[in-house]
C-alpha cells in the first residue's frame, strides 16, 4: 500500500504518485489483474438487500476498497458470520469497540509500521504539508458518502467553533504554537501544511483514543445552528434537556464515546443498541472498507455482544466459557483458573501475550503535591532514589509472577529500539543499605520508637501510596513493599479508592504518591513523539500541575521549576523541530536517560504476561502478540475484524 516512503519534494510528482497510490492499493494477484475481487454478498444483509433498504455489496463498497493480505500475515480466509461474546467492567468502556475495531485514516501494523487505512493513500513533504487521499466512493454506515466535506465540517464547523470548541483546535495540530493551514481541493483530497514540522501528525491519526478530525457532517449538522432549521433545534434542545444547541451537538457527537446510536461510523461494527444497557450489541458496518481477496467484506464476525459485569466476576465468567475473546479484566493472577477451565473442557485457549506499558506495576512520587514537607522530600533525587532501591523486585517478580516478568526501573521494553539494560537496572537494584544512606544524606535520621523516620517537622515519615483498587497484584505488591521500606524507615500506608477520585487527587496536588502502570507506550521507534516523557501531560502523575500548565498554555497549574525536568520540554521540542532520524533519536536516548537519573516513576516490574482467553472455534487470533494500548489498540493492531468463527456460528 502507497504511504509515501520518500519525502516529496515537488508537487509536480503528485500525479504519478498518485497513480502508483491506486495500483499500489490491490493486492499483487488483483494488481495484477487490473481489477478487483467480486465483491460477495453477506448473509447477514441479504434480507435487507432483497427488500430494497440497503444496495447490493458492490454497491456499497468504496471504488477502492482496502484489499486485506491475508496470506502474507499467515492468516486463513476466513467465513462470515457469528455473534462474539466479550465482556467490560463499566458501561462507558462500551467505546473499547472504537479500541479494538481500529479503523483509522492511518493504523500500525504488525510492525509499528504506519500503513493507510481509511485513506487511501498520503503524502507528506518535510513533515510539513500532509496531503491526505480519500477513497472514492467510501460511505459512512448510514450510506451517507464520506468526503472532505466531513473534514471540512470538522475543522470550520467544530474545532474552530468556540462554542463547540471552546479551547480551539486540538493541540497535536499546532507546531511551534501555530495551527495548519486546511485546504479541500477536491471531495477526496485533503490537505494540512505548517510553516514548521509537526512529525507526529500521521502517528497521532493512529492512535488507540483518534483525534477523529471528521465528522459525519449530513447527520450532525441537524445539530448546528448554522444549517439546523432553529424551529427544530429549538425543539431538539427541548426534548434532550440541555441547555443550548451546542450542549445537544456535543451530546450527540460522540465518535468515540460510541453511546450514540445513530451517530454514523467507520468502523467494523456499528452500536445497535439505545441507552445504557447490560447487554450492548454490535452489528456489521454494511459500508465497511476492508475486503479480502475473495470478495468477503469485513469484519468477518457478524454481532459483537459486550456484556457490562463486575470486575471481580471477568475471570470467572471466562472459565465458564462466557467469552469468546475477552483480556480486559483479566489479569496474570487469573492465569491458573483460566488454565483449570481449559482442562475442565471449557472450549477455550487462554494465549500469554506480551504487555506494551513500560512498567506493570510503577509508583509515582508527587513532585506537585500540596504538603510542602513532603513536596521538598520527594523533589529530593536522592529521596525517589532510596525508595526504589529499598524494593525487593525480585521478591515481588517470584511470589506475584513465578519469575516470568522482568523486574527493574521503569524504561522502554526489549523491543524498543532505545532499550538498554543499563536503564532497567538503574536504581533498581535491592540496597537497603545504601537506601538508609541516600535518606540520611537528606538528613532524616531522627527515628520514633517504632524506628519510623521522622520528616523535619516532626511528623513520622508515613507515605501513602493511593491506587484505583482494580488489581490485587498492586495491592499485594505493595504488602511486600510495606515491609521492604519499613526496614529503612519508611511506613507505606495504602489507601485504594476509585480510579477518577485517585486521579482527581493526584492532579489537585492532595495525593503525595500513587500507582499506576508505567508509560502507556513502552514499544517507542524514532518517529514515537516522545511528548509523554516531558511534564507535557497532568496524567502522569508524577508532575501533574507541570502538566496542567502545558495543557492550558500557563492559565492553571505550575511551570517546571526543576532542571531536569526543564531539559526534558528542550528535548521534546527538539524532538519536534529534528530533521533526520539521528536528532530524533539523541533527543529519545537522553531523555529516557534523565528518567533513568531522576526516577519520576518508580517502576516494579516489567512485561508480565497478559492472558487472553479464545474460544477455540475462533480463528486468526496471534497465539503471539502484544497486549498494548498504545501503539496497539489491545485488539486492534491485530485486526479483531479479520478474526473468524470455523464454522460461521458464535
Amino acid at each position: 500500500m502507497f504511504n509515501a516512503p520518500k519525502t516529496v519534494t515537488k508537487r509536480t510528482a503528485l500525479k504519478p504518485i498518485l497513480a502508483i497510490a491506486v495500483a499500489a492499493l490491490l493486492t499483487p494477484l488483483a494488481a495484477l489483474a487490473g481489477t478487483l475481487p467480486t465483491p460477495q454478498e453477506s448473509a447477514f444483509w441479504e434480507q435487507e438487500v432483497a427488500s430494497g433498504n440497503l444496495p447490493k455489496a458492490a454497491e456499497r463498497l468504496p471504488d477502492a476498497p482496502l484489499v486485506v493480505n491475508l496470506e502474507a500475515k499467515g492468516r486463513a480466509f476466513g467465513v462470515q458470520g457469528g455473534a462474539l461474546n466479550t465482556m467490560v467492567t463499566r458501561s462507558k468502556d462500551i467505546r473499547q469497540m472504537v479500541v479494538y475495531g481500529y479503523a483509522r485514516l492511518v493504523g500500525y501494523d504488525a510492525d509499528y509500521k504506519l500503513q493507510s487505512d481509511i485513506l487511501l493513500g498520503y503524502e507528506e513533504e518535510d513533515n510539513k504539508r500532509f496531503t491526505l487521499h480519500l477513497r472514492p466512493g467510501h460511505r459512512w454506515s448510514d450510506g451517507s458518502p464520506f468526503t472532505s466535506a466531513d473534514f471540512e465540517y470538522w475543522w470550520k464547523d467544530i474545532a474552530n467553533n468556540p462554542l463547540l470548541s471552546p479551547a480551539g483546535p486540538p493541540e497535536f495540530l499546532r507546531a511551534e504554537g501555530e495551527l495548519p493551514e486546511v485546504t479541500f481541493p477536491d471531495e477526496t483530497t485533503v490537505i494540512f501544511e505548517w510553516q514548521n514540522p509537526n512529525p507526529s501528525f500521521l502517528h497521532h491519526l493512529a492512535q488507540a483514543r483518534p483525534p477523529f478530525i471528521y465528522r459525519p457532517s449530513a447527520y450532525l449538522k441537524q445539530f448546528h445552528a448554522d444549517y439546523a432549521d432553529p424551529a427544530k433545534l429549538a425543539e431538539e434542545v427541548d426534548y434532550a434537556r440541555v441547555k443550548s444547541w451546542a450542549a445537544l451537538h456535543n451530546k450527540y457527537d460522540n465518535m468515540y464515546k460510541f453511546d450514540n446510536h445513530e451517530l454514523p461510523t467507520l468502523q467494523p461494527w456499528m452500536n445497535a443498541t439505545a441507552g445504557k444497557k447490560i447487554r450492548h450489541l454490535f452489528v456489521r458496518n454494511p459500508y465497511y472498507h476492508r475486503i479480502d481477496a475473495k470478495g468477503v467484506q469485513l469484519p468477518y464476525i457478524d454481532t459483537v455482544e459486550m456484556e457490562i459485569v463486575s470486575g471481580g466476576l471477568v475471570a470467572a465468567k471466562a472459565n465458564a466459557g462466557e467469552a469468546d475473546l475477552q483480556a480486559r479484566g483479566l489479569g496474570f493472577r487469573d492465569i491458573p483458573i483460566l488454565r483449570k477451565g481449559e482442562a475442565d473442557g471449557g472450549n477455550y485457549r487462554t494465549f500469554l501475550w506480551g504487555t506494551g506499558t513500560a512498567s506493570q506495576i510503577a509508583i509515582y512520587p508527587n513532585l506537585n503535591v500540596n504538603d510542602p514537607v513532603w513536596r521538598k522530600l520527594l523533589r529530593d533525587v536522592r529521596v525517589r532514589r532510596a525508595l526504589s532501591v529499598a524494593i525487593n523486585r525480585a521478591a515481588i517478580n517470584k511470589s506475584l509472577y513465578f519469575k516470568l516478568a522482568k523486574p527493574g526501573a521503569m524504561t522502554v521494553l526489549e523491543k524498543s529500539p532505545f532499550f538498554d539494560p543499563a536503564l532497567r537496572e538503574a536504581w533498581a537494584q535491592f540496597d537497603p543499605d545504601l537506601a538508609n544512606q541516600l535518606l540520611d544524606e537528606v538528613g532524616l535520621t531522627e527515628k520514633d520508637g517504632y524506628g519510623i523516620r521522622q520528616l523535619p517537622d516532626g511528623r513520622p515519615m508515613e507515605l501513602i501510596v493511593e491506587t484505583a483498587g482494580e488489581r490485587q497484584e498492586v495491592e499485594n505488591a505493595l504488602q511486600i513493599i510495606t515491609d521492604d521500606w519499613r526496614d529503612v524507615g519508611v511506613k507505606l500506608v495504602m489507601r485504594p479508592l476509585d480510579r477518577d477520585i485517585l486521579r482527581n487527587r493526584v492532579f489537585s496536588g492532595t495525593t503525595a504518591a500513587s500507582v499506576w502502570y508505567g508509560w502507556d507506550n513502552g514499544l517507542p521507534q524514532p518517529y514515537t513523539s516522545p511528548a509523554y516523557l516531558a511534564p507535557t501531560d497532568q496524567v502522569f502523575l508524577a508532575w501533574p500541575k507541570w502538566g496542567q500548565y502545558y495543557q492550558t498554555g500557563g492559565e492553571v497549574g505550575e511551570a517546571p521549576d526543576m532542571e531536569p525536568a526543564q531539559r526534558l520540554m528542550e528535548l521534546a521540542h527538539d524532538w519536534r523541530i529534528a530533521t533526520t532520524e539521528a536528532e530524533r533519536v539523541a533527543a529519545w536516548k537522553e531523555m529516557l536517560k534523565i528518567h533513568s537519573e531522576q526516577v519520576y516513576g518508580i517502576g516494579l516490574v516489567a512485561e508480565a504476561p497478559q492472558p487472553v482467553v479464545v474460544s477455540n472455534r475462533l480463528r486468526n487470533v496471534p497465539e503471539r502478540g502484544i497486549w498494548a494500548w498504545d501503539p496497539g489498540a489491545h485488539f486492534g493492531v491485530h485486526r479483531m475484524d479479520e478474526f473468524f468463527f470455523e464454522d460461521g456460528q458464535g
